[in-house]
């Protein structure tokens, strides 16, 4: 007899599922704003990345958006208090109450600076039974001290996709920041502007998209099978 070549004996059946169109297109969807989460990477009193991380705010806000921000000051570096630290509490509440984010960093040698870092590493993975970014939108932005650079947002983007957020494909990076800035502390306005504008924007399309559905968009075979024999043993084990 003549194998099947579409075959998947590797297959566990049990674990296997086709798409569901009714749960990737629920029929009843969320009416509240998009609520969106701004994390910037700079400490200093004139911080550019948190000023981009301002004007982006009020774009999403005229977009519909419900925001809010996260200021890194007095947060502890990654294992160096209890996760029950006011500062990470704050920060874990936040990224759970958010259904998309927003991270905008300086680059700094190369790279995001290490308050940005830090923000990221005390987000778990998991959080009990909840898992905080999972399924959840993010746009990433940088602002560069000279020319045009996008090492911090590549770096962004390979950290959202490691913590399953849906970075979305448009970004944001300002050359010499210091030049784009009024001493009031807006932003004027410049392609670097639209730019802004137009990531923004496509936050919002994407989180309104998904935020519906975004459990099942992080729903793994390779979990489910995980599960299912976890469930296994601990039955085996009670039944000895």
């Amino acid at each position: 007899m003549t194998a099947d070549p579409n075959d998947t004996p590797q297959m566990d059946e049990d674990s296997f599922r086709t798409p569901e169109p009714d749960r990737l297109f629920p029929p009843v969807r969320a009416t509240h704003r998009p609520r969106i989460l701004l994390l910037y990477g700079s400490l200093r009193e004139v911080s550019y990345s948190r000023l981009a991380a301002e004007e982006a705010a009020r774009i999403l806000e005229r977009l519909g958006a419900e925001t809010r921000f996260f200021n890194p000051s007095g947060l502890p570096l990654p294992d160096g208090a209890e996760a029950s630290h006011p500062k990470v509490a704050e920060l874990r509440e936040l990224v759970t109450w958010c259904e998309g984010m927003v991270w905008s960093s300086p680059e700094r040698h190369g790279a995001m600076t290490g308050v940005m870092k830090s923000q990221i590493d005390w987000i778990p993975l998991s959080l009990g039974a909840v898992r905080p970014t999972q399924g959840k939108t993010l746009a990433v932005m940088q602002v560069c001290g000279g020319s045009q650079s996008f090492n911090a947002v590549n770096q962004l983007r390979v950290l959202g996709r490691w913590m399953r957020l849906i970075t979305i494909p448009n970004q944001s990076s300002i050359a010499k920041a210091w030049q784009e800035f009024g001493p009031d502390g807006r932003m004027r306005p410049s392609p670097y502007y639209d730019r802004i504008a137009d990531v923004m924007e496509e936050l919002m399309k994407f989180t309104l998209l998904t935020r519906d559905c975004a459990d099942y968009l992080v729903d793994r075979y390779s979990e489910r099978k995980e599960t299912a024999e976890a469930l296994m043993a601990r039955v085996n084990q009670q039944a000895l």
